[in-house]
């Protein structure tokens, strides 16, 4: 599996909202005093969401000491002890202060209800109370709290009222200038070289805690909430009654569209400039609400890209497109047509189009850089082929049923079947096949998934893959995972000093949860059981005992570096807060740098989780966007996540 210590060193993602950074040592080892071995030190960390009624269930005891043969209990809401056992084997050593951690098995409690766990060994420690309740009960909250985030996150004039978000951003969008991508000289300036052209680039979500947009993200952002608008209509779809994505996605939606020119057949991929130089500002100079931004800084020439945020063009109209990005259009687009051709057929049929222009238009041998955002560094994206396979794949269903509206370049289905099943066997046996899992740098999970059931519809001819290479190559994926799991004290799946670990946990689970759907696996099937303990992961089944979700559990990030909640959420977990923002999570780096108006939190500077760190490191902390900064992408699948457990119920 490919880790993002590569990736951190050339992706400080500009995104980004610090003006410095810094490595800040792991702790080192450090021998435990005379003090802390009479008094050792436990704590329990669980899934703070709560767990399936029916499902395997585990929390973790880290300990200081050993605590072999300590007892726990689960504890009912009135102090009832309702299970008791001793705690399992030590699952190996977290870091020099917690080399102890042990499972704690408690299946056999399956009674709806609130609970707790406590331990009694040479330590005691005691749980955050957790629920034990169905899928749909359990995970109803969260979803709603994804979709908040998403409305939190709007851009332009059709804003969502909110104690967050009381005023438009970024009207000047609606009559932006387009510029050439620029060329950075040796001492990393530049100037945006104007077109001529402009263009309405209003709407849109933020891509994280600044204010730039990115194609690149929206694409994959808006694909995952569609699949979930079409798979899961009771929880994400027209059948909900509180967390019905469609509107949102087609918000999405709607600024893809105005970034790529049907008719020019022209790609523009960035709305925002993130670093400034020495001649003007950029995003990441400045602290401040969407609304400054159309006068910022009155006339002065400093501030003009905040004012007037210039939009880059992928390249000259007809030419080709990178096929990260045509294909994420692609699939994104055709998935349009699936969830509006009978609401809405006009606007399906717009997207259908679409898709199969700029797919048709994409670069099959790119050489040099893919294109993502600029600079390149901020999501150096190099795995492309999964891109088309879930392109095709999507053409193709939203071709195989029905008649296709007229005007298509392809209305045969089959084309589209046949191009999914080469691009499969591109990625199969191409460079990076299982070097990753599920999220926006790798969308294999979510295109072999389609594209089984693809085939088990209608085989059209000779293909290049079966279901079996498939299913093989999902188990693959998986396999990866489960051997990292098994060399984590905490079973997750993918390591905590890599990058992106919040997204990763949700994309992990969502393609356990796929493939044991497609292997007809029960609810405590190994798969099942993967899922939900990796999706507990990053809901506070960790060293560090937080969800890394905003709203989901006890404790969660308070401090993210997200301006407007900066500037206006309460900072102490009370409302208002980002509900449903999945942050960057713990990694081997952590950044510092303050930028003027940013208001400092944690009060004090205290580092509460800073006992904890290993090799990786955790801060709740406003200068560290490296831990808990939120974004689009790395939120985009956690609603995936929670529909499929809800699902099982």
């Amino acid at each position: 599996m490919r880790t993002d210590r590569g990736r951190l060193l050339g992706s400080i993602r500009s995104r980004r909202l610090l003006v410095a950074f810094a490595v800040v040592a792991v702790l080192a080892p450090q021998a435990v005093t005379a003090a802390q071995a009479a008094a050792p030190k436990a704590f329990v960390r669980l899934n703070q969401v709560g767990y399936p009624t029916g499902a395997a269930k585990r929390a973790y005891l880290m300990a200081s000491a050993s605590q072999a043969g300590a007892r726990f209990s689960v504890e009912d809401a009135k102090g009832r002890s309702v299970y008791a056992a001793t705690v399992g084997g030590n699952l190996g050593r977290w870091s020099a202060a917690y080399p102890f951690v042990y499972a704690l098995d408690f299946g056999a409690v399956r009674r709806p209800g609130r609970y707790t766990i406590s331990v009694h060994g040479t330590a005691t420690a005691t749980s955050p109370r957790f629920q034990i309740a169905t899928g749909e009960r359990l995970y109803a909250g969260s979803l709603t709290n994804s979709l908040r985030f998403f409305q939190d996150e709007r851009d332009g004039p059709n804003f969502i009222p909110s104690a967050l978000r009381t005023a438009p951003g970024h009207l000047n969008d609606r009559h932006a200038m387009t510029y050439l991508t620029p060329t950075v000289d040796e001492d990393g300036n530049y100037t945006p070289e104007a077109l001529g052209t402009r263009i309405d680039a209003s709407g849109g979500w933020w891509d994280a805690g600044d204010y730039p947009k990115f194609v690149e993200t929206h694409n994959y952002t808006v694909a995952m909430l569609l699949l979930g608008v079409r798979d899961f209509p009771r929880q994400m779809g027209a059948r909900s009654l509180k967390s019905n994505f469609t509107r949102e996605a087609r918000f999405g939606l709607d600024w893809l569209l105005k970034m790529w020119n049907d008719r020019t057949r022209t790609l523009y991929y960035q709305v925002g400039i993130g670093d400034g130089t020495e001649n003007f500002a950029g995003d990441h100079d400045i602290w401040r609400l969407p609304q400054d931004d159309d006068t910022y800084g009155g006339t002065d020439p400093v501030f003009r890209f905040i004012r007037n945020r210039p939009v880059f063009r992928a390249g000259p109209p007809g030419s080709p497109v990178s096929p990260n990005l045509a294909g994420r259009n692609a699939a994104a687009f055709a998935l349009c047509y699936q969830v509006f051709q009978r609401t809405d057929p006009a606007y399906a049929r717009r997207c259908l189009l679409a898709a199969e222009h700029i797919f048709a238009l994409a670069d099959t041998s790119p050489t040099g850089d893919l294109t993502t955002i600029f600079p390149f560094d901020g999501y150096p994206e190099t795995e492309w082929r999964s891109d088309m396979e879930l392109g095709a794949t999507q053409l193709y269903l939203a071709l195989a049923h029905g008649t296709p509206p007229r005007g298509l370049p392809h209305r045969d289905a089959g084309f589209y079947l046949r191009t999914a099943a080469h691009w499969a066997r591109a990625y199969i046996d191409g460079p990076d096949d299982a070097a990753d899992t599920l999220n926006l740098y790798d969308v294999a999970g979510a295109a072999h998934y389609d594209l089984y059931r693809a085939i088990g519809s209608r085989h059209i001819g000779h293909l290049e893959v079966t279901r079996a290479d498939l299913l093989a190559d999902l188990a693959k994926q998986l396999a990866g995972a489960v051997a990292q799991a098994r060399s984590d004290p905490f079973g997750f799946g993918f390591p905590w000093a890599a990058f992106d670990t919040t997204s990763h946990g949700a994309g992990l689970s969502v393609l356990a949860s796929e493939y044991n759907h497609l292997t007809r696996g029960g609810r405590r099937s190994a798969a099942a059981t993967e899922a939900n303990r990796w999706l507990g992961n990053i809901l506070g089944a960790n060293a560090w005992g937080t969800s890394l979700i905003v709203g989901d559990g006890s404790t969660f990030p308070n401090c993210m570096q997200h301006q407007v909640t900066n500037l206006v959420g309460s900072l102490d977990g009370t409302p208002p807060v980002l509900a449903g923002a999945a942050v960057e999570g713990p990694n081997d780096f952590a950044a510092s740098g303050t930028v003027d108006g940013m208001r400092d939190c944690p009060p004090n500077h205290v580092d509460a989780f800073a006992p904890f760190n290993s090799k990786a490191i955790y801060q709740d902390n406003v200068e560290s966007w490296s831990t808990v900064e939120p974004a689009i992408d790395l939120t985009a699948s956690s609603p995936l996540a929670f529909a499929w457990q809800m699902s099982r119920s």
